[in-house]
């Protein structure tokens, strides 16, 4: 029997607030609609936090197969150190993604929005080739443009509507935000992970630019949710505060930037999901009020 603290473990609960963050955010759309619907709410949280940990154990299980975890800075992983037998961790996704699916389906049906139905399995199929199936884009450099799309614009906006019944403008530059945290988080994890993923045959975007050159993407996408909340602050009257969130954004580029080693970027990636939930929550509430 698998101990359930290795499934904890393997779920990486620290990553979890990127999939909060956006749902908060369309929340705060939903809200100043005054459309807010706490069914609607609780089964988007499902919907986030199922993919969420439904791709974490997908990585897990593929990248251990394929031999790119044999050699690792960060946490093992539950596939790569033989701590769990594959084929248990890729069924570990596929009910992830079931349960995602399943809470999808009661969305549809409640909010009569079919063509979520695409987006939804859309969202699956990227959340297992992102590391799955012979030409994975993880490899090719592409896992910040999908995690972007989907953990940013895609959850928010369908936060929002799932509850609106349409999508409002605002959505899309707070989708935006998220979208740029949840991209950094994952920038920072491949330039930590840079010599293990060159020797395994991983071309990530830090792979593929170098490090340096990385680093400085890594500055602009955590320079872009203050650049659109200067934007909302010209809307919202409470979205200047949210710039005190910025102190925190600081402190991990400072890390990033003076790291000398990459188990130091551990605590970067940790700061950086909290300065993420931290972001989306003053936001939203911002835009709520």
């Amino acid at each position: 029997m698998t101990s359930p603290a290795l499934w904890i473990q393997g779920a990486r609960l620290r990553t979890l607030p990127l999939a909060l963050a956006p749902v908060l955010l369309g929340t705060g759309s939903a809200v100043l609609a005054g459309a807010f619907d706490a069914l609607m709410f609780a089964l988007a949280l499902l919907v986030a936090v199922s993919l969420q940990v439904g791709v974490n154990y997908a990585n897990d299980y593929s990248d251990g197969v394929r031999g790119t975890d044999d050699v690792r800075v960060g946490p093992a992983r539950l596939t790569g150190s033989g701590a769990v037998d594959a084929h248990l961790v890729k069924r570990a996704a596929f009910i992830s993604f079931g349960v995602a699916l399943g809470a999808g389906a009661l969305i549809i049906v409640l909010s009569g929005l079919w063509w979520f139905a695409l987006v939804g399995a859309l969202a699956v199929v990227a959340a297992w080739l992102y590391t799955g199936g012979p030409k994975p884009y993880g490899y090719a450099g592409l896992g910040e443009v999908v995690v972007f799309v989907f953990f940013g614009l895609v959850a928010t906006t369908g936060t929002a509507a799932i509850m609106i019944g349409e999508i409002p403008v605002e959505s899309w530059l707070t989708g935006s935000a998220a979208g740029f945290f949840a991209a950094a988080v994952l920038l920072v994890n491949n330039i930590r992970d840079i010599e293990q993923d060159t020797q395994a045959g991983k071309t990530t975007l830090a792979v593929r630019v170098g490090r340096k050159p990385a680093i400085g993407i890594l500055i602009v996408f955590l320079f872009m949710p203050y650049l659109i909340l200067a934007a909302l602050s010209l809307v919202f009257f409470f979205a200047p505060v949210v710039f005190i969130t910025s102190v925190l954004t600081g402190v991990i580029i400072v890390i990033v930037v003076v790291a000398k080693n990459p188990r130091e970027l551990i605590t970067a990636l940790g700061l950086m999901t909290m300065n993420a939930l931290l972001y989306a929550m003053g936001l939203a509430l911002a835009i709520a009020l």
